[in-house]
C-alpha cells in the first residue's frame, strides 16, 4: 500500500473528509479549532478556507456548504459568508459530531453527549425543520447508506457498534435498528466511515490506528494500519473515486504518543480493487 501525507495542519481532531466533484477538491475540518481545509490533487496544494469556533461536520450543497457547529447551530456558507439555517435549542451545551446528507437532500446529524445526558441523532429536513430520532446514543459518529439505499448505517463509538437500519428514501424514516458490527472487545472504537460501490463498509478506528473494511454482512475482510493512533474518518475521492483519504487526530499534541502522522490528512491507494461513491448533497 502506498501512503502519502497530503497535508499536515496538526489537527486536534481532523474529521469529515468529503470529495467535492464539481470543484475536484477534498474538504475536511479540524473540529474544535473550527478550521475548514481543502486539497487540490491536480496541483498538490492545500489551504485553510474558513475558520470559526467549532465545526462538527459539513455537507455539500449545489451552492456552498452547510456547516454543523457548536450549540446546535446550522449555517449555510457561501463565498466566506454564513447565514443561519436552524438552531436546536436543546443543544446549547453540546456540538454536532459527524453528519451526512441523504439521497433526498436531508441531513442526518449527531450531537455529542454532555455531563447530564447521552448523545442524540437528528434529521434536518429540506425545509429547515429538525426531528430528533434518538436520544440514547453514547457517542454518535460515522454514517453511510448502502448502494441500493435500502439501509442506513450509524456508528455509536462508545458502544463500540455500527448499526444498520432499514431506510426509506421517500420519507427519511429509519427503522429496525440492528447491530451489524460489534468491536467492544477490540482495541479502539469505530469512528467515521464510508461505504464503497460494492456495499462494503470502511470504518476508521479511533485509538486503534487502523482502518477496517467490512462486507455488507458486517464481517471483517481487511485491516489497514495507519501511522496515527487516532484514525478518525475515511472517504474516497479523485475523478474515479479510487483514492482513499483518511483524517487523523493529534489531541494531546505529542506525536511520540499519537503516532508519526497524527493530525495529518493521508491518502492511499487500496491494495484491493475498490471504488467509492459521490456523497449525496444537502438541499436545505
Amino acid at each position: 500500500m502506498s501512503l502519502t501525507v497530503v497535508a499536515d495542519y496538526r489537527c486536534h481532531t481532523g474529521e469529515g473528509p468529503v470529495w467535492h466533484p464539481d470543484e475536484e477538491l477534498l474538504y475536511w475540518v479540524d473540529i474544535p479549532n473550527g478550521r475548514l481545509f481543502s486539497y487540490d490533487p491536480a496541483t498538490d496544494t492545500h489551504t485553510q478556507r474558513y475558520e470559526t469556533d467549532v465545526i462538527g461536520g459539513f455537507t455539500i450543497q449545489d451552492e456552498g456548504l452547510l456547516l454543523f457547529r457548536g450549540g446546535g447551530r446550522i449555517e449555510r456558507l457561501i463565498d466566506g459568508e454564513t447565514t443561519v439555517v436552524a438552531e436546536i435549542d436543546d443543544e446549547g451545551d453540546s456540538r454536532f459530531n459527524d453528519v451526512i446528507a441523504d439521497p433526498r437532500g436531508r441531513v442526518f446529524c449527531g450531537t455529542m453527549p454532555t455531563e447530564e445526558r447521552a448523545g442524540r441523532l437528528y434529521r434536518l429536513d429540506t425545509d429547515g425543520s429538525v426531528t430528533r430520532l434518538f436520544d440514547d446514543v453514547a457517542l454518535p459518529n460515522g454514517m453511510g447508506f448502502s448502494p441500493d439505499q435500502r439501509y442506513f448505517y450509524f456508528t455509536d463509538s462508545e458502544a463500540g457498534c455500527i448499526y444498520r437500519f432499514d431506510y426509506e428514501p421517500a420519507t427519511g424514516a429509519i427503522t429496525n435498528r440492528d447491530v451489524i458490527v460489534d468491536v467492544q472487545d477490540e482495541a479502539g472504537v469505530p469512528d467515521g466511515m464510508t461505504v464503497d460501490t460494492d456495499g462494503y463498509l470502511w470504518s476508521a478506528r479511533w485509538n486503534g490506528g487502523c482502518l477496517v473494511r467490512y462486507d455488507p454482512a458486517g464481517n471483517e475482510v481487511d485491516r489497514i494500519d495507519i501511522p496515527a493512533r487516532k484514525a478518525s474518518s475515511i472517504t474516497f475521492g479523485g475523478p474515479a473515486y479510487t483514492d482513499a483519504y483518511v483524517t487523523t487526530a493529534l489531541t494531546d499534541g505529542k506525536r511520540e504518543d499519537e503516532g508519526e502522522h497524527a493530525g495529518a490528512l493521508l491518502r492511499f491507494e487500496p491494495t484491493v480493487e475498490v471504488e467509492g461513491r459521490p456523497e449525496f448533497r444537502s438541499d436545505v
